[in-house]
């Protein structure tokens, strides 16, 4: 199913749509304030299994978690002092943070055996923030991208290669930003993993 969604006032009846396919166990691709995400309910395993299929990735390759804000983040990830004033400066923003995972055993096997951090997302998408707010728990997520790991930013190509593999595409037109900005907040020190679209000069 593909539905086309307003990305700066979403309709409510489509976010509902793509929210019951989460609950029910689906995989949808939906935009980003930077790049397309493919993404699921983080507590279903069969669909985030189906996520590693589609992406062709060891199930142990993580992948980020999509919040909604500040306290959504410490449900799942210890967020030092440091790392707080520092998200705080930045969500929503184009930027994935990596926290030290914590409280995740209530969640699949699959999503966080061995797993010691996490990455984490707040979009400044409102077409992503009603998603994770009408689900009530955080999206499990990774960028849309073609077999040969190509970014893809065009919903119609984006149609023609997964329009049979997720249950639903939420339609918000060429996107054309990069992919976030990794920072790596374990540390003592904010370091940069992936250079993106979000601006490092603030930290």
């Amino acid at each position: 199913m593909i539905l086309r969604v307003h990305t700066t006032n979403p309709e409510p009846r489509i976010i509902g749509k793509a929210v019951e396919v989460l609950h029910s166990g689906g995989v949808i691709i939906y935009p980003t304030d930077t790049v397309y995400g493919l993404g699921c309910s983080i507590d279903n395993k069969s669909a985030i299994e189906k996520i590693h299929l589609i992406k062709q990735q060891r199930t142990d390759k993580p992948f980020s978690f999509v919040c909604s804000d500040l306290t959504h983040i410490s449900e799942y990830a210890h967020v030092s002092n440091t790392a707080f004033r520092i998200m705080k400066r930045l969500i929503p923003g184009p930027y994935t943070f990596i926290l030290p995972a914590q409280r995740m055993k209530h969640l699949p096997r699959i999503l966080v055996s061995k797993r010691k951090t996490v990455g984490i997302r707040v979009p400044a998408s409102p077409t992503t923030m009603a998603l994770v707010q009408a689900l009530g728990n955080p999206i499990l997520s990774t960028s849309v991208t073609s077999r040969e790991g190509e970014v893809l930013h065009d919903p119609d190509e984006i149609a023609d290669q997964f329009r049979n593999r997720v249950e639903m595409i939420l339609d918000g037109g060429p996107l054309v930003s990069e992919q976030s900005t990794v920072v790596d907040l374990t540390g003592e020190e904010p370091e940069i993993v992936r250079l993106g679209s979000g601006s490092v000069d603030v930290l």
